[in-house]
């Protein structure tokens, strides 16, 4: 079985296509394992780390979810 990401994460997907970027896993520069960006800079940030990549993606769904919410997006 297939899954499709815009299917699965319509809010990720909607972020990435038509506002900004996500990235994914750690680097020296920020705590976080997943974060979203626009060009004004950090949109959404998550955990450290987490057991699976799915949940850190169901994390951004909700934290952006959330955020554009608030930005009436």
């Amino acid at each position: 079985m297939a899954l499709h990401l815009d299917t699965t994460y319509p809010i990720i997907a909607r972020w990435v296509m038509e506002y900004s970027w996500i990235e994914i896993g750690q680097d020296d520069m920020r705590r976080s394992f997943v974060r979203a960006l626009d060009e004004g800079g950090l949109v959404w940030e998550g955990q450290e780390d987490y057991a699976m990549l799915d949940d850190a993606l169901r994390d951004v769904e909700a934290g952006l979810a959330a955020w554009m919410r608030e930005q009436h997006l």
